[in-house]
């Protein structure tokens, strides 16, 4: 990269006080002079940063966004250090997480042990003497965590969201996604190549010899191939009158006979007469699987299926193998420390547990109180946008308005916390633990079915740097984690907070009118509430995100894939709009005085760019591009600016720069 001249680094300092008025105004310092904020905004913030950041080994990335995770995990740690060490009451939370934690920690046992904790399960798989016992042993590993062929969860109806059902999803892969058994580009087939290798090795750790375990690892590969062949794309799952499809189990006993419906759902605990079947063609190809590939084969796909569901657990060869494959799959370059590890298994297993103590020491009430209002002003601001909109009929934008003001808003943590008391947990016995906590998951899971929902519920822990809105509750859930620098600090000032979190409470409710969340109505039900000639006008709007977001180039000839991506396309849009009306709402967005060197509107802008400030490594990039259903950052900052007819004149955006777009091919849905 060319050498050129900084200023100085670009820094924000917030500084607590306790008055607002006489509040020290953050300093924004180091924009480089050489470049233009209409080029490229998220470099003429981020750059010098980027260019300097170093990517922890244990990381595929650093900055903002998901790899604030990582230091969220370092958090988590420091609890469970001290909880794993204190002399807990038994069935207490601080019991349960700190024996979990330190039986994983307890590298000592855990390598003395190998993979004897996994012998029983092996065993059972040698047993297996027809496609009856295969599925037995199928629908018996679900309860405990290890879905294989089987994709089987408990969730709203989409037709009646007020009520829980079962349904099937497609499965059988172990590939991120069906096209990385297809592709034959460098990347992927290294990909695939350091697939069986992980394979077979797995294979070779428990006891096959060299060539067998490569035959095998060929054999498992080539079944999952043929049943990737039969999974929808991650554009075509984004079709939600596709992708549901209910069905009597009898008449799926009748199409699919040698999965045998009957007894898999009364092996799974699961009393219905129909399932929400989401990809019928998946089930279809494994009938037919059944009968066509050898019941040896079948042994050695489960046997490997049950060792990749189980790395994490057993001794140091099975989690560097594992590691191996990742490292190819996301660049990560070292193996992430134990501690890190298993803190993330604890709040992946027993995460509300956790959760509480998280909020006791990192969360302040204050903290809440600021983030709901911002999250009302948002609101507001969003319901006279719908006022204004061109496009969009008065019928039609009552009831979106009465959508936007029934959506229930979550922050911080649950009200109500998940009761682990049926979980046993115990010091020594990390295998266990893990098997024990998936069960009482699972079991937890199966209480819904044909229940009703429970719409206080979180499906997300507390400490995790993220938001989401939940389509099928109409709700929008903004947990601790994010709620702290860069998204939101509540000592900042206003173009700081709206520019941060209110920009992501924004693209949260946009998501409530995205491709996908149109289709839902104020219930959270699959219900049309749409004139045809508006949702003519919506979905040509969405067209023109997508067709804008296939220009942008990732890396080398790989672009943004606007159709995955359109939802949280839209979101950023939509966000980044909302917000900014918001923010004028308040005292600081209607002054036009400079604070420090820059307007507020400006102020507002850099922190967009600074939300979004990450720097990955390029397989994680590509992995990015090809299973997340967003933007890379930087086409998150970008893409919305380029839109935004603000962002134009709070720097003097002219024609001629690179992200200047004319006003007339703008987006503007919401």
């Amino acid at each position: 990269m060319k050498k050129i001249f900084y200023l100085c680094v670009l820094t924000i300092f917030f500084t607590a006080c306790q008055n607002k008025e006489k509040q020290k105004v953050p300093e924004i310092t180091g924009v480089d002079s050489s470049l233009s904020p209409g080029d490229n905004f998220f470099n003429y913030v981020n750059h010098i940063w980027y260019d300097t950041a170093q990517i922890p080994p244990s990381q595929p990335g650093v900055g903002a966004y998901m790899f604030m995770n990582y230091k969220q995990q370092l958090l988590l740690q420091q609890i469970l250090d001290s909880v794993s060490k204190a002399n807990n009451p038994a069935g207490s939370i601080e019991q349960k997480i700190g024996d979990f934690y330190a039986s994983g920690m307890d590298s000592a046992e855990i390598e003395k042990l190998g993979y004897d904790p996994l012998r029983p399960l092996l065993e059972k798989i040698e047993a297996i003497s027809d496609i009856t016992s295969l599925m037995e042993y199928v629908a018996g590993e679900a309860k405990m965590g290890d879905n294989s062929i089987l994709g089987f969860y408990i969730g709203p109806d989409n037709k009646n969201s007020n009520l829980n059902i079962a349904h099937l999803y497609q499965a059988g892969i172990s590939l991120p996604e069906r096209d990385y058994y297809f592709k034959t580009d460098a990347p992927t087939l290294a990909i695939q190549q350091a697939f069986k290798k992980y394979l077979a090795t797995l294979f070779e750790l428990t006891g096959t010899d060299a060539a067998n375990a490569v035959k095998n690892a060929e054999a498992v590969y080539g079944m999952e191939k043929q049943m990737a062949s039969s999974h929808k794309t991650n554009i075509e799952l984004r079709d939600i009158n596709a992708n549901y499809n209910k069905i009597p189990v009898t008449d799926l006993a009748k199409r699919q006979p040698l999965i045998g419906w009957p007894a898999v759902l009364k092996e799974l605990g699961a009393k219905t007469d129909t399932i929400d079947v989401g990809q019928p063609a998946y089930y279809d190809k494994l009938n037919t699987l059944l009968r066509s590939v050898p019941l040896s084969d079948w042994k050695n796909y489960l046997k490997a299926s049950t060792l990749n569901n189980y790395t994490s657990e057993l001794s140091s060869p099975f989690v560097y193998a594992a590691f191996e494959y990742n490292k190819v799959l996301t660049g990560q370059a070292m193996q992430k420390p134990r501690g890190e590890r298993i803190a993330g298994s604890v709040d992946r297993l027993l995460g509300q547990a956790l959760g509480q103590l998280y909020v006791k020491k990192h969360f302040p009430e204050s903290a809440k109180r600021r983030a709901l209002e911002l999250v009302n002003n948002l609101q507001q601001a969003f319901a006279a946008r719908m006022d204004k909109l061109d496009w969009m009929s008065d019928s039609t934008k009552k009831k979106a308005k009465e959508k936007l003001f029934a959506i229930t808003k979550k922050i911080g943590y649950p009200d109500k916390w998940r009761d682990y008391s049926k979980v046993d947990i115990s010091k020594g016995k990390y295998f266990e633990n893990v098997r024990a906590a998936a069960a009482g998951e699972y079991q937890y899971e199966l209480a819904k079915l044909n229940q009703p929902v429970d719409r206080t519920e979180w499906f997300t822990t507390p400490s995790t740097v993220t938001a989401y809105y939940n389509p099928s509750a109409n709700e929008i859930v903004f947990p601790a984690g994010i709620l702290q620098p860069p998204y939101f600090d509540d000592n900042a000032d206003d173009a700081l907070n709206y520019g941060g979190i209110g920009m992501v409470i924004g693209h949260e409710m946009t998501h409530a009118f995205d491709d996908q969340g149109a289709q839902f109505d104020k219930f959270g039900n699959v219900e049309n509430w749409w004139s045809k000639e508006d949702y003519e006008k919506f979905k040509a709007k969405t067209q023109q995100v997508v067709d804008l977001y296939n220009t942008f180039t990732v890396l080398d000839t790989v672009h943004v894939k606007g159709a995955m991506t359109l939802g949280e396309n839209t979101a950023d849009i939509g966000g980044v709009s909302i917000a900014y009306d918001a923010f004028k709402l308040t005292k600081e967005g209607q002054d036009t005085a400079r604070l420090g060197e820059y307007t507020p509107d400006q102020r507002f802008f850099f922190s967009i760019g600074l939300i979004w400030r990450v720097k990955m490594k390029d397989q994680f990039l590509r992995y990015w591009i090809n299973n997340n259903p967003h933007s890379p950052p930087m086409w998150r900052v970008n893409g919305p600016l380029m839109n935004n007819p603000h962002y134009y004149d709070a720097f003097g955006v002219k024609l001629g720069e690179k992200m200047y777009l004319p006003d007339s091919t703008r987006i503007h849905i919401w």
